[in-house]
């Protein structure tokens, strides 16, 4: 989702315009503002300044609240993101990984994995999601309705984009169009950091994966999990 949302900020900041997206690499468009490389190409950027991150919402700086910056952050259903997490950590030289599946999701409900829990990191930003500079957006809508998001997107940003460009972005930004686009796909990031004979960034791009990975005991015991640790919040997914 966080790719997926470079990507369209791209397109709609480029008014539908393909040329950025196929010709800057999307972490030199989009920087990352947890990369050292990442927060040296923001600090003489002009205004307005796309930023990428994936910091829980307890170490996001908080002069943000006191800017008219704008955060749009991304929820998609756990047990995809723990499959999605699975197969990028085996081409990732720099992540920790267990061949087991069942390990694997051990790792991933535990307080060690890369960024916090799911459940805390999603909690702490629910908690501004009344905040007029903050939208929340759904990876299970988006894919619902591409267009619909953009769309909300562009209103939520303040940019007027017409219907043509709305297409552009819509075209431009699907799954399809990122995987083969070289500027977008992470195919040239070298192999000491991502081990491409052991897969591909870009997978599959859909919802419900998690149903052909999870058993159903596992399936049991991660809702256990997810009501207990989520029953405060009232979010659902598709």
């Amino acid at each position: 989702g966080t790719t997926w949302l470079q990507e369209i900020l791209s397109l709609i900041y480029s008014n539908g315009d393909p040329t950025p997206v196929k010709t800057t690499f999307s972490w030199d468009r989009v920087p990352w503002l947890e990369q050292h490389s990442g927060r040296k190409q923001l600090e003489n950027r002009p205004s307005p300044r796309l930023i990428t991150t994936h910091v829980p919402f307890h170490m996001f700086p908080q002069s943000f609240f006191k800017t008219k910056a704008k955060v749009i952050y991304t929820i998609r259903n756990p047990k995809d993101v723990c499959v999605s997490l699975y197969f990028f950590s085996k081409i990732a030289q720099f992540m920790e990984y267990r061949e087991d599946f069942q390990d694997f999701v051990a790792l991933f409900l535990s307080e060690d994995i890369i960024f916090g829990r799911w459940f805390e990191h999603v909690k702490g930003w629910l908690t501004v999601k009344d905040n007029p500079n903050v939208l929340i957006l759904s990876y299970e809508d988006m894919l619902k309705d591409p267009k619909a998001n953009v769309i909300k997107i562009c209103q939520f940003l303040g940019k007027e984009l017409n219907d043509a460009a709305i297409d552009s972005v819509v075209e431009h930004s699907s799954f399809q169009a990122m995987k083969t686009n070289p500027m977008s796909n992470y195919s040239a990031v070298p192999n000491e950091y991502f081990d491409k004979e052991k897969g591909t960034f870009h997978r599959k791009g859909i919802a419900g994966d998690h149903k052909n990975h999870f058993t159903p005991d596992q399936e049991v015991e991660f809702e256990k999990i997810y009501k207990d640790c989520m029953k405060d919040f009232n979010i659902s997914f598709d």
